[in-house]
């Protein structure tokens, strides 16, 4: 059996989200290196951002361009939250604002405890020099 790899890959897409994935990342990497933000304020920006645009519609748009190169990066969980929350308060009303986000998330954050304390026995962290 020949498997043709340029039928199971659409190198439009994969191009498309490589892009917008780059370009979210290089915005975070401008905003290290040329600010006095630090990263745990670059990152609520970040998902702040993810959020807002997710709960206005705009980074549904993006998420139908890029697919995993929207949602990847901590934008797309800020997204995640939106959309999560959005579909709780259609299901159970006000509540589903507050729980609705953390069901739609669920997945990424364990995944991100479980990976961080792997990381964590692995590596040897250091505090970040002035």
């Amino acid at each position: 059996m020949d498997i043709n790899w340029a039928n199971v890959f659409e190198w439009s897409s994969l191009l498309k989200c490589f892009v917008v994935g780059g370009l979210i990342c290089i915005i975070g990497q401008i905003l290290i290196d040329k600010t006095k933000l630090t990263p745990a304020r670059i990152l609520v920006i970040f998902v702040t951002t993810g959020a807002i645009l997710g709960g206005l519609g705009i980074y549904k748009c993006v998420v139908d361009f890029a697919g995993a190169g929207a949602t990847v990066p901590l934008t797309g969980f800020g997204y995640n939250l939106a959309k999560g929350a959005i579909e709780g308060v259609k299901e159970t009303g006000l509540v589903g604002a507050f729980t609705g986000g953390i069901k739609a998330a669920s997945g990424g954050i364990a995944a991100a405890v479980f990976f961080g304390y792997l990381a964590s026995l692995i590596s040897k962290p250091k505090m970040k020099k002035q």
